[in-house]
This record gives C-alpha cells, sequence and structure tokens, in this order.
C-alpha cells in the first residue's frame, strides 16, 4: 500500500487484510457490503484481502470447525490487519473468539458493527460476556457503526474513545438510469429483499398487512428474495388471497437483485430491527417507491413523505395503509422515488466508500 501508511515496511508490499464475515462475499448483507468494497478498491495499492469465515453458509452445527479453521489460519497466515464485522447473536460469539486470537497474534483490529439493536442484545448476554465484549470493542483501533444511535451505543455503553468511532454509512453500486415506471400496466409489483423467516424483518406483519381486505381489493404482486424457511410463515401465508400473489425466488446475486429491483415498484421492508438495510439502499439506487420503519439508521437515509413513507415497527394497519396509498397513487411512486435515487446519489454511491476504507486502514495502522 505504498504512499499511504507511514509503516516503511508495509510500504514495499501489499497491506495483507483478513475479513471476518460469515458466508462468503454473497451470502448476506454484511458479505454484499464487503463485495462492494473490495472490488471497488484496484490497483497496486489494493490490499492482498482473504476471507476468515467462523460460521459457513450451511448448518450452524458446522460453525465450532469453521471457527477453529479460521483461527488456526490466521495463526498461518498473521494478517497485517483483521477487520471483524459483527452482528448479533452468535456473530458477536465468533468474532470474540477471533479478537482474542488476534491479541495473542499481536494483530491489529478493525470492528465493524452492523447491528442496530446491539443494545438489548447485549444486554441479554451473561456479565462475562459483556466483559469481553466491551474489551473486543475498546482493543480495537478503530470501532466503525453504520449510523448516529450506534455511535452514541459504542461511546456510552461499550466505552469507545468517541475519536475512534466512525459513522459511515453502507453504499451500494450505482445500477445507472432507473426505468420509466409512470405507464407500466398489470399489477403493482411489491418487492421484499432480505432473509424472510428472520423475526426482526417482520415479514409475517407484512403479509398479515396484505390479507387485509383494503388490500386484496387491490391489484399487486409481491416477490419475496431471500434465503428462509417458509414453514415458518405457514400461518399468514394461509391467510385468504395471500399465497397465489405471492413469489419466493430465493436468495439472489446482485446482477439479479439488481433485476428484480428495475421491476418493482415498491419495496417492502417493515423491520423491527436493521442496521442500516442494504435493500434500502439498493431501492434508492433504482428510484423505487419505499414503505419500512424508522429503525437502525435508516432515518439518515431516508424521510417519511420524502424518500419513503416511515410506518411504526409491527403496525399491520398502518403498513397496508401506506401500501394501499402507493398503490393507488402512481404520481406519488413516482415522486417518492425519484427523490430517494437523489438523495443515494449524493451519499450512497458505493463508489466513494472504497476511497473511505483505504484512510480508514491507513488510520488504523499508522496509529
Amino acid at each position: 500500500m505504498s504512499g499511504s501508511l507511514p509503516n516503511a515496511g508495509l510500504s514495499r508490499r501489499r497491506l495483507r487484510v483478513a475479513i471476518a464475515m460469515p458466508g462468503g462475499f454473497d451470502f448476506g448483507g454484511i458479505g454484499r457490503m464487503m463485495h462492494y468494497a473490495t472490488r471497488g478498491w484496484e490497483g497496486p495499492d489494493a490490499p492482498d484481502w482473504w476471507l476468515v469465515d467462523g460460521r459457513g453458509d450451511g448448518s450452524l452445527l458446522w460453525s465450532p470447525l469453521m471457527l477453529l479453521r479460521a483461527s488456526l489460519g490466521l495463526v498461518r497466515r498473521r494478517p497485517d490487519l483483521l477487520h471483524l464485522n459483527v452482528a448479533n447473536k452468535g456473530s458477536t460469539l465468533r468474532k470474540l473468539v477471533l479478537s482474542l486470537a488476534a491479541r495473542g497474534l499481536r494483530i491489529p483490529t478493525i470492528v465493524h458493527l452492523h447491528y442496530g439493536a446491539y443494545g438489548p442484545d447485549l444486554a441479554r448476554r451473561s456479565a462475562l460476556v459483556r466483559r469481553l465484549v466491551v474489551a473486543m470493542f475498546r482493543r480495537a483501533r478503530l470501532v466503525i457503526v453504520l449510523g448516529r444511535n450506534d455511535a452514541r451505543l459504542a461511546e456510552d455503553v461499550l466505552g469507545v474513545a468517541s475519536s475512534r468511532i466512525l459513522v459511515v454509512h453502507n453504499a451500494v453500486p450505482d445500477p445507472g438510469p432507473v426505468p420509466d415506471r409512470r405507464h407500466r400496466s398489470g399489477p403493482v409489483r411489491l418487492l421484499f429483499l432480505g432473509r424472510f423467516d428472520a423475526p426482526e424483518k417482520a415479514v409475517d406483519v407484512l403479509l398479515t398487512a396484505l390479507a387485509a381486505p383494503a388490500l386484496l381489493d387491490r391489484d399487486w404482486h409481491l416477490v419475496v428474495a431471500g434465503r428462509g424457511d417458509k414453514t415458518v410463515l405457514a400461518a399468514p401465508l394461509a391467510l385468504p388471497g395471500i399465497a397465489e400473489r405471492i413469489t419466493f425466488v430465493g436468495w439472489l446475486p446482485q446482477a439479479e437483485v439488481y433485476e428484480r429491483c428495475r421491476e418493482a415498484d415498491i419495496l417492502l421492508l417493515p423491520s423491527h430491527s436493521e442496521g442500516q438495510a442494504m435493500s434500502l439502499l439498493e431501492a434508492m439506487a433504482h428510484g423505487l417507491a419505499i414503505v419500512t420503519t424508522p429503525v437502525g439508521a435508516h432515518l439518515e437515509a431516508v424521510t417519511d413523505q420524502q424518500e419513503a413513507l416511515i410506518v411504526p415497527p409491527g403496525d399491520a394497519s398502518a403498513l397496508g395503509a401506506a401500501i394501499a396509498r402507493l398503490i393507488d397513487d402512481r404520481d406519488l411512486r413516482v415522486t417518492l422515488g425519484s427523490n430517494a435515487r437523489a438523495r443515494y446519489c449524493g451519499a450512497f454511491d458505493a463508489s466513494q466508500y472504497s476511497n473511505r476504507l483505504r484512510q480508514i486502514y491507513s488510520r488504523a495502522l499508522g496509529e
């Protein structure tokens, strides 16, 4: 990474960065964000990246073996920097193990927090785990968060000095000019992107909202793109008039996600909790009308009535009313989508993300 690091030894060779995250670069939102970041950093100063996967993309039963292999990989390859991507539940425990391994090997770390309800998740853990988590965050050279609420959490709850906390919003590649949706015929095309059986995504609330008589009287079709077990949604899918108007397409690579966004009219994201959803930014990039909730860092990307309609989490009635309003009002859909596209172009284009990451790595190793 010539010319960007104070350390002369590192400047004579490529920086070696291990990225700790589950399942690979196309497994979930974290993987997709890191894929955009690494793909955008090319040239002679680009790091030698590799994945440290303590989970795998299959059953969690394999996680202990994957974690052991990941830890041994740190011992064998000794990166210059370990980029720890942290979410909730088992993600935190796996990153704790890798953080402790890095400490023993004297490998500097960056902690990148991706979960918007991390405070309650941390409070449910044992006192010992809480102490280890706090130590992991404090030991990191820098802590990256997705929004201002998480920055306050890092400082007030985790005890990280404000000077070492960086708010870095997620970003997605620019798909180019958006389609003209003003003269489409047929049903209004609704889209959900994400793990549909995750309770925090509230797809059960979405299906309940769509099953209301006012929505069943309107012409729409929903595409659900993402991983999940449909049996979790058996009850809402059994509601009259629902199952035949929904298509599940599974988890899609980026190119197919972008194709689904071009085909859609409205993105629905009724989450109970988020960091800053990649699907929200992908919808903004494609000029979609959006219905979402004021969770995580969403309100740092969209404003109610300007780029999206914002509804309370868990409120199927309010969600249904917002969807019905957009189905009925084509002009409102176009206006919200145009505003969302303009907001995306000004703040969430991935072309600038890699430059920010370059500065972060340089600063972390310069300290």
